[in-house]
């Protein structure tokens, strides 16, 4: 296998025994361009579910897969030790999670060579099961609950400031680096920006198609923001400004509410226009959102879309906590959630 031609396909897990051969099948069943040929390095952090030992029964039935350790168990470590290891021209992040159609690396090595960026990806599309699960997908992929973001617009083609998952030339490493190992969540933010703040393009194809599953309760929900946004000011605090100003929404919010809290009576005039203006945005963003699903959708909406900005917003606060007191993060944010 000539190196020129040969996609390196990366992807990090740990405990997903239920889902490794799914997504094995996925992506050895991808259809390349002709010349190109592929490996794929499955980074697993440590898991105690059997997910190792299926890993290692698969990598024995085919020679393109091979099984990666990743003792750090977190996302950032896992990635680098798969592209430290890496042989192909080009590397293609996937997720274990993510369905993706039968071209998805096709497409990614299409928009590398039209565009030349340093990062290719399309957009990041949610498919909840469940109720819940669809109100979920449906408010992650409202630009009203998630403030207009590029990376949920189905349709857009063009440079963005992140992307969902990425495919890289090999030399966008060699000039940018890898993935942040301190950084349990965000990592893919941060080296977005990193590389946006050194020149770097990065650019999204609408033809990169993919469905993400999302979390399936509010729980889950809540306890996943929180640790995207517990991570966010030690991506700040790292290169001195946020990925976009809509990452401080949440946590300017959370502010307002627990200041006018505080400062009851005085402020109980404010508090109740606070939480009446919250109240409205989330039943509008409600039915705007409920549009992609349906108004069956709509009792849950308001409480799916108070989970991601609660709980984005009071993680990032104790993320400022534990920054300007500790001076580095707390090990109870150290585990992924799911």
């Amino acid at each position: 296998m000539s190196e020129t031609l040969l996609l390196s396909v990366v992807a990090p897990c740990r405990n997903e025994r239920a889902h490794i051969d799914a997504f094995c099948d996925a992506v050895l069943a991808q259809v390349l361009p002709p010349g190109w040929a592929m490996e794929v390095l499955i980074a697993d952090g440590e898991s105690d579910d059997g997910t190792r030992e299926r890993l290692l029964e698969r990598c024995g039935q085919d020679v393109r897969l091979a099984l990666v350790p990743n003792p750090g168990r977190i996302v950032s470590t896992g990635l680098n030790a798969c592209i430290a290891r890496a042989r192909g021209s080009v590397i293609a992040r996937l997720d274990l999670h993510t369905r993706y159609a039968g071209d998805y690396l096709a497409q990614c090595l299409a928009a590398l060579d039209r565009s030349g960026a340093d990062n290719v990806g399309g957009p990041w599309v949610a498919e909840g099961e469940g109720p819940m699960g669809e109100a979920i997908a449906a408010a992650f992929q409202s630009r009203w609950v998630v403030g207009g973001a590029r990376s949920r617009d189905v349709g857009f083609e063009g440079e963005v400031d992140s992307v969902y998952l990425g495919c890289w030339p090999r030399s966008s490493f060699e000039r940018f680096g890898g993935f942040d190992d301190a950084l349990v969540r965000n990592q893919d933010d941060e080296h977005n920006l990193r590389l946006r703040l050194a020149g770097g393009r990065i650019w999204q194809s609408a033809r990169i198609r993919s469905s993400y599953r999302p979390r399936g309760s509010l729980r889950q929900l809540f306890a996943q923001q929180r640790q995207y946004g517990y991570w966010r000011p030690f991506v700040m605090r790292k290169h001195g400004q946020p990925g976009s100003l809509r990452q401080l929404v949440p946590a300017l919010f959370v502010a307002a509410l627990v200041l006018c809290v505080l400062l009851l009576p005085w402020t109980a005039k404010a508090l109740a226009s606070l939480l009446l203006a919250y109240g409205a945005y989330a039943a509008v963003a409600s039915v705007l959102a409920a549009r992609r699903g349906g108004s069956r959708l709509l009792p849950r909406l308001p409480l799916v879309i108070a989970a991601f900005h609660l709980g984005y917003g009071i993680g990032s606060w104790q993320g400022l906590w534990d920054l300007a007191w500790r001076g580095a993060p707390s090990p109870a944010f150290a585990r992924l959630t799911r």
